[in-house]
């Protein structure tokens, strides 16, 4: 027993090292996670929003003009209405032409349908590509005016906002409108950017960057107008007056570089988040198909059926849109683009 004794103590002691470092495990393990996937550069803008300036006054009223185009002159858009599906993709190629892009078309069967992927890019000194994305198509029985005219709005005002430089960047810019995003094509094969991503990741292309702009236009001040799926809820506002940077854990540094640059150059609310794959709605856009395909890429939102609460539904009207806010937005959006550029 004598003999024992000191090897009996000589466990206890080992045995409460190592209690102590799982205790400490159960502590710095979550914080760990927390820090990667909500810690983000800067802080989100925080008081009263400034009267927009000339520039933004005037994106405003070219946001507005492509709303009425799309949500209210062309309405819903889907296979089901193909004419009004073309119709959308025409408007989206006028667009580009209109401040010298030469878009293409990337046909996509759609169970006869003839429909097709929008793309056009402005090449840079590099084979790094940023891909900036949104859906031209509406859901079922609705005119999609923020699900996703206001993401098509946003991305013809990227295309007219950087037109202008003459100067190549060192990356790509591509801009795309993807076709049938919405079910029942939605995360299949058929869906417009999985046909996409799949074809760049067969031909090598060097995408560094996909935002995905996804449900961009509705915003609210009051108290309880957001929720969130866990663990979201622990961390963010609970007001619907910011917008949203989202990506998988894999995608991190590009979430982290898009809020530094929104924040340093935007005075407007703003959150982000890397997040599990699996969360709730987390992969629901048109980024999901290039994680899938090995890409970083981020959906660039309003956080859609969180807060919106027309979301799918025929009361996806222009009305609901705070058209002084998403030219706010599309301000910020652009300025993180360029920075991406570079």
């Amino acid at each position: 027993m004598d003999e024992e004794a000191p090897n009996f103590r000589r466990w206890t002691r080992a045995s409460k090292a190592k209690a102590g470092a799982f205790a400490a495990l159960l502590v710095i393990a979550p914080t760990s996670a927390w820090a990667v996937m909500f810690r983000m550069p800067g802080d989100s803008f925080a008081g009263e929003l400034a009267p927009l300036s000339m520039a933004e006054a005037a994106t405003r009223d070219a946001l507005r003009a492509d709303l009425v185009a799309l949500a209210e002159g062309i309405g819903e858009r889907n296979v089901g209405r193909p004419a009004a599906l073309e119709e959308a993709a025409a408007y989206v190629e006028r667009g580009l032409r209109a401040v010298g892009y030469e878009p293409s078309r990337q046909p996509v069967d759609a169970d006869g349908v003839a429909c097709a992927n929008i793309d056009a890019e402005r090449r840079g000194t590099s084979d790094e590509i940023v891909l900036v994305g949104a859906h031209y198509d509406s859901a079922l029985g609705t005119p999609g005016a923020n699900d996703n005219a206001s993401g098509v709005a946003v991305l013809l005002a990227v295309a007219r906002g950087l037109s202008w430089q003459s100067v190549p960047t060192r990356r790509t810019l591509r801009l795309v409108a993807f076709v049938n995003e919405e079910p029942p094509y939605f995360r299949t094969p058929r869906m417009g950017s999985a046909v996409y991503a799949s074809r760049s990741a067969a031909r090598g292309e060097h995408i560094v960057a996909m935002l995905s702009l996804e449900t961009l236009g509705y915003y609210s001040d009051a108290p309880g107008s957001q929720a969130y799926p866990f663990p979201m809820d622990l961390a963010y506002p609970d007001r619907g007056n910011f917008v949203a940077f989202i990506g998988d854990v894999g995608s991190r540094e590009l979430v982290r570089a898009a809020v530094d640059a929104f924040r340093s150059s935007t005075a407007f609310p703003s959150e982000g988040a890397a997040l599990p794959a699996k969360t709730i709605g987390v992969g629901w856009s048109d980024h999901e198909p290039f994680w899938n395909a090995g890409y970083p890429a981020i959906m660039v939102t309003d956080t859609a059926l969180f807060r919106y609460r027309a979301y799918h539904t025929r009361n996806d009207t222009l009305d609901q849109i705070d058209v002084d806010r998403l030219a706010r937005v599309t301000g910020g959006i652009t300025r993180v683009i360029e920075a991406l550029l570079k």
